[in-house]
C-alpha cells in the first residue's frame, strides 16, 4: 500500500518488541524495514549514545497499514488524543465480530479499558483499549451500509484548549492536503461537557486518499496532542517539503530534524522521500540533527 501519510509511534527503547506483538496479533502483520543508529557514538547527540548501533525505525504494515515505530527514549508517552480505529466490517468478514473479539483479548492482555468492549448506538459492538504499551485502538464492527473505510483509521481527539476545534481541524486540513474530501459527520444534540453543542461527536475525513476521523471530547481529559504519535509526509523534493512546513510549522520550539507542530498541537514530520539515501552522505546525521526544517541541499550526496 502506497502511504504520502505515516503515522510514526514513538516507543521508549523497546519499539522492536512492540513491533513483534503488534504484527503476530493483528491480520497480515509484517516488518517492511528496519534502520539503525549510526555505530560511532561520535556520531550521536550526547542523549543517543546509549542508542549506538541499535534499531532507530522499525517499518512495518498491519491489515496492510503502514506504520513507523520510532525506537528512542522516555521523553513522549502515548495518550487517547490519538488512537486507531480498527474497522471489522461483516460485508467483508463472515467471522467480523469473531475476528473483533479475539484481537481485543490480545489488546487487553497487559492493557487497560477506556471504554468497555459491549452494545452502543452508533455499534453492535465496539470497545477502546490501550494496550501493554500505552497505544490506544477502537475496535468496531462496522455498519456495512454505506460507502466503505480500511481496516485502520487514525483518530485524533480534541480535548483541552483545542476542545470544540475538531471542525476547524478538518476544514484546514482538507484544504492544505490534496486529494481531500469530508466524510461523515455527527454532532452533539446539546452541550456535552466542554463540548459545546454542534462541535464533533465523530467526524472522517480523507487526506491524500487515506481516511481519518476526528472528534471532540465531551469528557474533561488531563492529556494532549504530544510528540508520542506524529505523521510523516513523505515529499519528492524541497518545493513540497517547503509547502508543507508553511502550512504545519507554527510552533518554533518544536521544530527539529524536519519535525514540527501544528496550530492544534498534531505533530508531523516533512521529509523527503529519498532520506534513507540522504542519511548516506558523510556527516549525514549530524546535519540532519542540527536542521529544523529539512533542507535537502545541505547533504553531500
Amino acid at each position: 500500500m502506497s502511504q504520502k501519510i505515516t503515522p510514526n509511534l514513538w516507543f521508549d527503547g523497546n519499539a522492536k518488541e512492540a513491533v513483534d506483538f503488534y504484527t503476530k496479533v493483528f491480520p497480515k502483520g509484517k516488518v517492511v524495514d528496519t534502520s539503525h543508529y549510526p555505530k560511532n557514538k561520535d556520531d550521536l547527540a550526547e542523549f543517543q549514545k546509549d542508542m549506538a548501533g541499535k534499531e532507530l525505525t522499525v517499518d512495518f504494515e498491519l491489515g496492510g497499514y503502514r506504520f513507523v515505530a520510532i525506537n528512542a527514549g522516555p521523553e513522549f508517552k502515548f495518550n487517547p488524543s490519538v488512537s486507531f480505529m480498527v474497522n471489522f466490517d461483516p460485508s467483508r468478514d463472515d467471522k467480523a465480530r469473531e475476528h473483533l473479539d479475539k484481537l481485543w483479548e490480545k489488546l487487553i492482555d497487559g492493557g487497560e479499558v477506556v471504554m468497555p468492549l459491549d452494545k452502543y448506538d452508533f455499534s453492535e459492538r465496539y470497545g477502546w483499549v490501550k494496550d501493554r504499551y500505552g497505544l490506544t485502538w477502537q475496535l468496531i464492527l462496522t455498519d456495512p451500509k454505506g460507502e466503505p473505510r480500511p481496516f485502520i483509521v487514525p483518530s485524533l481527539l480534541f480535548s483541552g484548549e483545542v476542545t470544540n476545534r475538531a471542525e476547524e481541524a478538518i476544514a484546514y486540513y482538507t484544504e492544505v492536503f490534496k486529494n481531500s474530501r469530508r466524510g461523515i459527520v455527527a454532532r452533539y444534540a446539546e452541550k456535552t461537557g466542554p463540548a459545546e453543542a454542534g462541535s464533533l461527536m465523530f467526524a472522517d475525513f480523507m487526506l491524500e486518499d487515506q481516511w481519518f476521523a476526528a472528534m471532540d471530547s465531551g469528557v474533561e481529559q488531563d492529556f494532549e496532542f504530544n510528540e508520542s504519535v506524529s505523521f510523516s509526509i513523505v515529499c519528492k523534493d524541497q518545493e513540497e517539503i517547503d509547502y508543507y512546513w508553511e502550512k504545519l510549522s507554527t510552533v518554533p520550539d518544536s521544530e527539529q530534524c524536519g519535525w514540527c507542530k501544528d496550530q492544534f498541537g498534531v505533530s508531523w514530520q516533512i521529509v523527503p522521500e529519498d532520506m534513507d539515501e540522504l542519511l548516506k552522505a558523510p556527516n549525514s546525521w549530524q546535519i540532519m540533527m542540527s536542521q529544523k526544517k529539512i533542507v535537502i541541499d545541505e547533504y553531500a550526496v
